[in-house]
């Protein structure tokens, strides 16, 4: 058993060409680009019970030598993803079920008919493979770099396969992340977790593409440099996930969905006063802004204009095959993995950043509550949409955290201020401006309300 950690990218064909001669892993290149072609095929159960319990098997053929591979249950943070892998080199092409046994084999399936295994469909490829390996600092880096390029096949369906893994061989996984946002500064590349077992199964099952992750289990003494450093990396996975699939079926809800994240990734960034200096969130900051600048207001004017709609597919790809998605993603995964919020922060800032979740957010809630002056806006309500990002820093964390709280009735007043960021968003009639002040009385009327403006 070996654990693999790697990164994909998705890449056009013209990409995949250019990082072959590209300069820096020319520059680092020890073996030269190994050409080979690899015929897979996966199995599982009709009732796709390995699929269910994250299990991917395959069989694959690499010249003359027969590969049974299992790949188990891991982790995947936007788009950087550890497992385990078992291989098998076999005499012929035929599944050896006796292989699927002890540790490799997942609890979740220990009464699993083994007989019921299948074969599903195919995942056929070209790829191009090479060492890259520099020193970082004192230590060495090794990765292997593949270019794939060739399709996934489920029946009369398929899926093209065109894309860019790095694989850690030695190093740290940061370094992963840094030779792919090296890369994605001059050429478009789109990070992306979804393996080629994945796209086989999305054939069968547009919807099996899972694009909730697990959400971040908060508590009331969890740090705020913790809370906030998982939060963050459980939007910005999301947000990755849902720009695959929205590239994918260009369903209009995933878009929406989208720029939920990435605005809730935003508010959290200016949330967090002293424990994360501006200077260490600018470059966050401006990136966000400058995606939310062009894709706010499209999905505002596609709430009710179907023909913006229909277009916003074809500008989404457009904007994929710019470098400023993966340079933001890649650039980001960088800055948590190495919590560079916490680097230029004085003992002030290092002491709300150990400080326990529920304490900082009833403090700091109770001040944004009290900031907002929802009194006046009941009087000014055509003012209210000035008040936009304060407004979306409660909601973020009242999103993700509320549960930490020991606030009355705080799911209804999340609800009831989501209520209020919609009206605040819309253009301005007689009757918005009617809906404002009564809204904004409610929300001021509310018990967690009140008790927040008393902290």
């Amino acid at each position: 058993m070996q654990k693999e950690t790697e990164i994909k990218l998705r890449v056009s064909p013209e990409t995949l060409a250019a990082l072959r001669e590209h300069p820096l892993l020319k520059k680092r290149n020890k073996s030269g680009w190994e050409r080979r072609e690899l015929f897979n095929q996966y199995f599982d159960t009709p009732g796709r019970d390995l699929a269910a319990a994250k299990v991917a098997l395959r069989l694959r053929r690499d010249g003359d030598e027969v590969i049974q591979t299992l790949k188990t249950r891991g982790q995947s943070i936007a788009g950087l993803s550890e497992r385990n892998e078992y291989d098998w080199k076999l005499e012929k092409a035929k599944l050896d079920l006796k292989k699927l046994d002890g540790e490799c084999w997942p609890e979740a399936l220990a009464e699993l008919d083994k007989k019921t295994i299948k074969p599903m469909f195919t995942t056929d490829f070209v790829r191009e493979r090479a060492e890259i390996a520099w020193g970082r600092g004192k230590a060495k880096v090794v990765i292997e770099a593949a270019l794939d390029l060739g399709k996934v096949i489920v029946g009369k369906q398929s899926e093209e396969i065109c894309e860019l893994e790095l694989e850690l061989r030695e190093g740290e996984p940061a370094a992963l992340l840094e030779l792919a946002a090296e890369l994605a500064a001059t050429l478009p590349l789109m990070p992306c977790d979804i393996s080629k077992a994945e796209r086989g199964y999305r054939l069968f099952d547009a919807g099996s593409y899972a694009l909730s992750l697990p959400a971040p289990e908060l508590t009331a003494e969890t740090p705020l440099d913790d809370a906030f450093a998982a939060l963050a990396w459980h939007l910005l996975g999301s947000s990755q996930r849902l720009a695959e699939q929205y590239r994918h079926n260009g369903h209009w809800r995933l878009l929406l969905d989208w720029v939920e994240q990435l605005s809730e990734l935003r508010a959290l960034a200016g949330s967090l006063g002293q424990a994360a200096p501006r200077s260490t969130t600018h470059a966050l900051r401006a990136s966000l802004d400058a995606l939310l600048e062009d894709w706010r207001p499209l999905v505002h004017a596609g709430v009710a204009d179907e023909d913006v709609r229909k277009a916003a597919p074809e500008q989404f790809l457009e904007e994929l095959q710019d470098t400023r998605w993966g340079e933001f993603s890649l650039n980001t995964s960088i800055w948590l993995l190495g919590r560079a919020w916490t680097v230029e922060r004085n003992n002030r800032g290092n002491r709300q950043g150990a400080a326990q979740l529920a304490n900082w957010l009833g403090h700091f809630l109770g001040e944004e509550a009290t900031a907002l002056q929802l009194s006046r806006y009941q009087q000014q309500p055509e003012d209210l949409a000035e008040q936009l990002p304060r407004i979306e820093r409660i909601q973020a964390w009242l999103h993700h955290a509320r549960a930490v709280l020991d606030l009355p009735e705080v799911d209804r007043l999340y609800g009831e201020l989501n209520k209020l960021h919609d009206l605040a968003c819309q253009d301005i009639t007689d009757e918005v401006l009617d809906a404002r002040v009564q809204q904004a009385l409610t929300v001021f009327q509310s018990r967690a309300w009140k008790q927040l403006l008393r902290k």
